[in-house]
């Protein structure tokens, strides 16, 4: 058994996701990758004679960082969307006109499974060097089996070209395919009865995912795909609410969903569903920020209803650009108001229970992977107060 000391330093552990203090003069001790001993120096057990001692000369560790919403695989970019919108065009006047995700998806069907590969891992890479431990990964921009089917194999490849772990979401219930214009019933159909079962076979999906929105999908296009996709043992997570209220929110606690994101219109109804069912609100400030949005989500009413936050990047071509968790920390304090102990476990526990691993991942305690950052800052504020400044001194992925 491979087994590791980690030493002199300063724990934050998240097991108590209100709790940021941390633990003078900690140790963690893991075994085969796995979390042994979190604690005080003092109580740690003794380790084996071959085990090795990792002296982190008292900096400050976390949980590793844990992006929870990503499209990190996709085909080319949509730098020229930016100038459009620079110039006064809004996310829907785009999309409706032909770009937006649909502009992606040419890109994308293109590029090819190594394709896909190759060009998600210098995103990825960003995001790892900023203490990223697991990200979850959307397919969306093929539209067809075989392209949904190549962006969600790229995505599993991206865990054994680099030291992280990779969460998955079908997202083919993500925008209308050109060729079916008009059709939306047969791309549904296709979508429910084909490409579906057939992901859900090859197992390269961890969830089903949809964006209900006005521009996309209704919520009674949404509830028949994820009646579906349950039937098929699949967990769901939903686009919901981010340009308008249909009900989004309350639609995916509905399905027991493990999240619903973005969330800007959603209402005090939709808020208090989630949070009986469980279900996180995973909120986006890079999006928020880049398409100029000015309708603040309701962070009060998750508070008041105790539905847990979470926060990602949300990388994305077109709306959200973005492979920087420790910004969008920063974001999410500055444009929503979070506190630092919820933006902290926001990118991490929280996170964690978006993607169905809270019992893996997300903080550091006994029995769950070895997945830590080491910060060279003094307390934890720093990790969400400054802004184009990365102190990470270590990273470790199930204990490596």
């Amino acid at each position: 058994m491979a087994t590791r000391l980690f030493r002199n330093a300063r724990l934050v552990t998240m097991a108590d996701p209100l709790d940021i203090t941390p633990v003078e003069r900690a140790a963690i001790i893991s075994t085969n990758g796995r979390v042994v001993y979190a604690g005080a120096e003092t109580g740690a057990p003794a380790i084996p004679p071959d085990g090795e001692v990792v002296d982190l000369g008292g900096r400050l560790v976390t949980p590793g960082l844990i992006d929870c919403h990503t499209h990190l695989v996709h085909g080319g970019n949509r730098a020229h969307e930016f100038e459009l919108r620079l110039a006064g065009a809004s996310y829907e006047e785009i999309a409706r006109a032909g770009g937006g995700i649909v502009s992606t998806v040419t890109a994308t069907r293109v590029a090819g499974e190594d394709g896909l590969v190759a060009s998600a891992l210098p995103r990825l890479d960003h995001l790892i060097a900023e203490g990223v431990t697991t990200v979850e990964v959307k397919s969306g921009y093929g539209l067809d089996l075989d392209s949904e089917r190549a962006q969600l194999r790229a995505a599993r490849r991206l865990a054994g070209e680099r030291k992280v772990t990779v969460s998955t979401s079908f997202l083919g219930a993500h925008a209308l395919p050109p060729e079916f214009k008009g059709d939306r019933a047969g791309y549904l159909a296709l979508l429910r009865d084909k490409m579906l079962p057939a992901i859900a076979a090859e197992g390269v999906a961890d969830c089903v995912d949809a964006f209900c929105e006005t521009i996309a999908f209704s919520p009674e296009e949404v509830d028949d795909l994820f009646s579906a996709a349950r039937r098929l043992g699949l967990k769901v997570r939903l686009h919901a609410d981010q340009l308008s209220n249909l009900g989004g929110a309350a639609l995916a606690a509905r399905h027991g969903a493990l999240s619903a994101d973005h969330l800007e219109h959603t209402d005090e109804a939709g808020a208090a569903s989630m949070a009986a069912a469980g279900t996180v609100a995973v909120l986006l400030p890079g999006a928020f920020y880049f398409i100029r949005e000015t309708k603040l989500p309701p962070v009060d009413l998750f508070r008041q209803h105790g539905t847990r936050i979470a926060i990602a990047t949300d990388c994305n071509p077109g709306t959200s650009p973005l492979t920087s968790p420790l910004l969008v920390m920063n974001m999410a304090a500055t444009l929503f108001r979070l506190t630092v102990t919820e933006c902290l476990a926001g990118m991490t526990i929280h996170a964690a229970a978006a993607l169905g691993l809270a019992g893996e991942t997300g903080s550091i305690e006994r029995g769950k992977w070895c997945d830590l950052a080491v910060w060279d800052v003094d307390r934890p504020a720093e990790l969400v107060y400054r802004m184009g400044f990365n102190p990470l001194a270590a990273r470790y992925w199930r204990g490596e």
